[in-house]
């Protein structure tokens, strides 16, 4: 086998490994969150919803390029709280538009909480391309189980959460039929917890712990908000 060759395939695989790596994060906390489904939703349903949300962190990628550079224009930078608002934003409002491009006509959207389910399966496709981007501007040998974890634990958590805070207030929304208002307050939450864990990890001295205590705090509301929409039968 000639050196060209070898070069090839150990390329190849290096970046398959750097490939699965960057989606384990989002995997593992998809299959986590799936369980508070007392109805599964169809796999395929969960699966389009997925691809749509990683597609559509191309979208929100040029958004935050083009807001960036207008930002920039008023004096406003990446440690200001109002770059860190925008950015979380726009990254919120590209979830929701996702999910709700999928399954808006779809007949398995049903119960309160497929609203939240589905929200999340999107977040989750967003955070797969994020983490998989990491992953290969770093290399391989940058990824360490530190890495991973700060992946898992953070930004992947972070955008399961803040998406099944949205979906929340979507189901509650439809269900008090007051859709838009419900919806326009969930973005809001939504987008306070993101800038929140952005803006204590870009501008505070060990922020890290202070972003993924406010997860934690978050985590606990999130599923309380599933046991409350379980209660309910039917959109």
């Amino acid at each position: 086998m000639s050196r060209f060759v070898r070069h090839f395939c150990y390329t190849g695989y290096m970046n398959f490994l750097v490939l699965i790596l960057g989606l384990l994060p989002s995997f593992i906390w998809l299959s986590f969150f799936l369980q508070e489904d007392l109805h599964p939703e169809p796999r395929k349903m969960i699966f389009s919803v997925f691809v749509v949300g990683a597609l559509a962190a191309l979208g929100a990628y040029f958004a935050q390029v083009w807001t960036s550079s207008y930002l920039i224009t008023f004096g406003i930078f990446q440690d200001s709280l109002r770059y860190a608002t925008a950015f979380a934003a726009i990254e919120e409002l590209i979830k929701f538009l996702a999910a709700y491009a999928v399954i808006r006509h779809s007949k398995y959207f049903d119960e309160p909480v497929d609203a939240m389910i589905y929200m999340m399966a999107a977040a989750m496709g967003l955070a797969a391309v994020e983490n998989i981007a990491v992953a290969f501007e770093n290399g391989f040998a940058a990824i360490t189980i530190g890495s991973l974890m700060f992946r898992f634990l953070g930004a992947t958590l972070l955008h399961a959460l803040s998406s099944s805070v949205m979906g929340y207030y979507w189901a509650r929304g439809i269900i008090k039929k007051h859709t838009f208002i419900y919806l326009i307050w969930g973005l809001i939450m939504a987008t306070l917890l993101h800038t929140i864990f952005n803006y204590y990890i870009v501008v505070f001295e060990g922020g890290l712990l202070y972003s993924i205590g406010a997860l934690i705090l978050a985590a606990f509301f999130v599923f309380y908000d599933f046991e409350k929409l379980k209660q309910s039968t039917s959109l």
